[in-house]
């Protein structure tokens, strides 16, 4: 304690007055609306960090990691006192249903929405895991706010580049932000409070008073909030060495926990002067006692080995300082955690001082102080002092407060949960920067099924409309029985699309009828087969087009000609190459492979489509692939002049690089359909087919949401290489169940397990597995 008041400025201390109202245990006098604070004669500034995948990591990428936030420590500014606080708490079942729970709809499905949301909880075991937020608070002395709020635009805009280093997203807390925690800590209520800063000024009310809890009663070795116990420990005893994992194991015990990790920089001459001081002092007593020895005559006698240790420890201090880029911090380590009854209060305290020991620490009670302790676990900006110890920067950074990348987006679909955390992975593809997505993996590792899962949730969650192409026919009893559309193309079927279909938003902006002009010369190419289109065929060909659609007036556009009417325009043109054209795309018009030349009779309005494409031959296959796009992109432009999202899974999408229109096209939708408000998904186990095409490669990179189930060896190798897949994680994506694998989540790789009960109504609507399906 002397030597903290030494090394670092402190405030003039003030008398002790004791606390008569639950106002007065709150350090926080006033705040502001960009969420600046002041306490304790003391301005403060919050900051809230995402996580990242660290202890998923090899161990060159844990060092790299380690290193940066060392650069972070050395960062801090000797003037400010910087907090560290890391919450975690169990999340409960009823964060799980606003999260991700499917509202009621009365379209008949209650049954198969039911289903699903047991499912999920199920999955879940019954709520979304552990939620982990992480905060940074920064405070400072300063005249006025004015000066407070300057010194914090500087400060804040070094930590958000250190954060992004690290590649953790760093963000400044606002008045209602802040509070909301604060009400949460205080209060232990999971609803998120959002309070008016606005009506309470008006009203005259004190923030503190929101959020203070019901009842405050101070024991010796723990504290009552309104209906519930805590109680604050603070690391008494540091190992020599400590691994830098204690901090993820004490916050992922499966109770609320707060760990506060206060950081004051002592400033480098006095840091210095220190150990050279301490040094000096322990030279001095080695000399004495070698004095001592030589006036006993025992001239030999070696240094004992505890000042010979000293020594070596006060010489690797000082050099850490001088040479290794380190710095001098003082440290104080205190954790908070919360039970309903007193019993289970003083149960996890001996769980919480168990796990500490296994890393050869010391936890204890903070008695009689537990109150003033309670304050500085919170994001506010006080310190306790008393319990504090010096340490170097890579000592302190062993306190690292990264451990497995979350991701829980608010209405998004659950896709299993973290097999490092337990924690469920709730993922909005809205929020991507593409939403773009592909699903991979070997045979039997479960694609069609999590492709079904997202389907199911998206179909019975409503507002989106959902559009399969379904090579293999594995997708028609789920899309029956959700009420959707099913449309057999084959040369012998009854459904038809039109190829010639179009709407007034088709042209992006622009002219619809030139865009699908082009559209039928790569049409009419792929019915012509060897035959090539020269500019004479192509210049009658992009004519007729124009005149079939302009027949009806503008209403040609929403009562569309069709491939025959095309080809009777060809006819009555005089050139011999209309005549050519004509003849060649005779069997897709009027002969026995013209699905496509006649009106739609099917609904292509449904929200949920499905083209079943199981019996399209050979000869039809690239120009059926080519009008199916057509018709999807038809419908996209169409649902993103109506305001609606629209997601496009395409199983088995190797087959689709096969054609080089059809391929060209993809590509096309891939890059475009983002700001149509569309999202397509990829599936495949043909994962060397898709590294073979440069195309397909330079999509699957730039999809944001890739699924790797269970990989065939050659294809691990490949996807390690193309989505910098460390030699740590590539076993979760190696010789595992089904339903197993890796979520690539924009920069971030999570690993995942969807574990869907198998005594579920559309669980058997979703399984491929003979004997299972319906």
């Amino acid at each position: 304690m002397k030597l903290f008041e030494r090394l670092v400025p402190q405030a003039p201390k003030e008398r002790y007055v004791p606390k008569k109202t639950l106002r007065d245990c709150i350090p926080a006098d006033r705040i502001w609306d960009d969420g600046m604070m002041l306490g304790a004669d003391r301005y403060s500034v919050s900051y809230s960090f995402s996580d990242i995948n660290y202890l998923t990591l090899g161990e060159k990428e844990q060092e790299d990691i380690f290193m940066a936030y060392c650069s972070l420590i050395n960062s801090l500014d000797p003037e400010a006192r910087t907090k560290l606080t890391l919450w975690s708490r169990p999340g409960g079942e009823g964060e799980l249903k606003d999260t991700v729970f499917l509202p009621s709809s009365n379209d008949g499905l209650a049954e198969y929405r039911k289903a699903y949301n047991e499912a999920v909880r199920n999955m879940c075991g019954g709520t979304l895991g552990t939620i982990r937020k992480k905060y940074l608070t920064v405070s400072v002395p300063a005249e006025d706010p004015d000066a407070a709020r300057l010194y914090f635009a500087r400060a804040g805009t070094g930590l958000k580049s250190s954060f992004e280093a690290l590649g953790s997203e760093c963000a400044a807390l606002g008045a209602a932000e802040r509070l909301s925690v604060l009400y949460s800590m205080y209060r232990g209520e999971k609803e998120p409070f959002v309070p008016d800063i606005k009506s309470m000024r008006t009203l005259g009310h004190d923030f503190a008073d929101w959020i203070s809890p019901d009842g405050l009663e101070i024991h010796d070795d723990h504290l009552v909030l309104g209906g519930r116990y805590a109680r604050v420990l603070y690391l008494k005893n540091y190992a020599s060495f400590i691994r830098d994992t204690l901090v993820s194991e004490l916050c992922s015990s499966g109770w609320e926990v707060i760990l506060t990790v206060d950081m004051v920089p002592v400033p480098f001459d006095k840091a210095v002067r220190e150990a050279e001081s301490r040094l000096l002092g322990v030279e001095t007593n080695i000399t004495n006692w070698q004095r001592r020895q030589n006036r006993a005559n025992n001239y030999s006698a070696a240094v004992p080995f505890d000042l010979e240790l000293q020594r070596r420890e006060s010489k690797e201090f000082l050099d850490d300082l001088k040479t290794r880029d380190q710095r001098m911090l003082c440290c104080n380590v205190l954790l908070a955690h919360f039970a309903d009854t007193k019993e289970d209060l003083d149960s996890d305290t001996e769980a919480v001082k168990t796990c500490a020991a296994r890393h050869l620490c010391q936890m204890s009670v903070l008695r009689y102080r537990q109150l003033e302790g309670f304050s500085d676990v919170l994001p506010i900006g006080t310190v306790a002092p008393g319990v504090d110890r010096t340490l170097t920067t890579e000592s302190l950074a062993v306190f690292i407060p990264f451990g497995t990348k979350e991701m829980i987006h608010g209405g998004g679909i659950c896709y299993g949960t973290n097999r490092k955390s337990g924690s469920a992975i709730v993922i909005d593809r809205g929020r991507l920067l593409n939403g773009n997505s592909f699903i991979l993996g070997v045979s039997g590792s479960g694609k069609s099924f999590m492709a079904k899962n997202e389907i199911a949730a998206l179909v019975l969650g409503g507002g989106a409309d959902v559009i399969v192409i379904d090579p293999e026919r594995e997708y028609v009893p789920l899309v029956k029985a959700l009420n959707g559309e099913v449309v057999e193309i084959s040369s012998s079927g009854k459904s038809h699309i039109n190829a010639m279909d179009i709407n007034r938003s088709y042209g992006d902006g622009g002219d619809p009828i030139a865009m699908k002009s082009e559209f039928l010369l790569s049409l009419c190419e792929q019915f012509a087969g060897n035959m090539s289109l020269g500019p004479k065929e192509k210049s009658v060909i992009d004519r007729c087009a124009r005149n079939v659609y302009r027949t009806g007036g503008t209403s040609g556009i929403y009562t569309p000609p069709t491939l025959r009417e095309f080809r009777e325009e060809l006819l009555r043109q005089e050139e011999p190459e209309a005549a050519e054209v004509a003849l060649a795309i005779e069997l897709f018009t009027d002969g026995s492979l013209s699905v496509f030349a006649q009106k739609t009779n099917v609904d292509t309005e449904n929200r949920f489509l499905c083209y079943d494409i199981s019996g399209l031959g050979e000869q039809l296959k690239s120009a059926g692939m080519l009008v199916i796009l057509d018709s999807i992109f038809n419908r996209i432009t169409a649902n993103r002049a109506a305001g609606k999202k629209t997601y496009i899974f395409i199983d088995e999408i190797y087959l689709l690089f096969g054609h080089e229109y059809s391929a060209v096209f993809l590509e096309t939708l891939w890059k475009r359909v983002r700001k149509y408000g569309a999202f397509c998904t990829g599936i495949t186990q043909n994962v060397d087919d898709l590294m073979q095409s440069v195309t397909a490669r330079t999509m699957l990179a730039n999809s944001e949401l890739v699924t790797m189930l269970d990989q065939a060896p050659t294809d691990r190798m490949q996807l390690a290489e193309l989505m910098n897949i460390s030699q740590t994680e590539l076993p979760y994506i190696t010789n595992v169940k089904a339903g197993s694998g890796l979520l690539k989540v924009g920069e971030s790789l999570l690993p995942f397990e969807c574990s869907f009960p198998t005594d579920n109504a559309l669980y058997r609507l979703m399984t491929t597995k003979s004997g299972e399906t319906v």
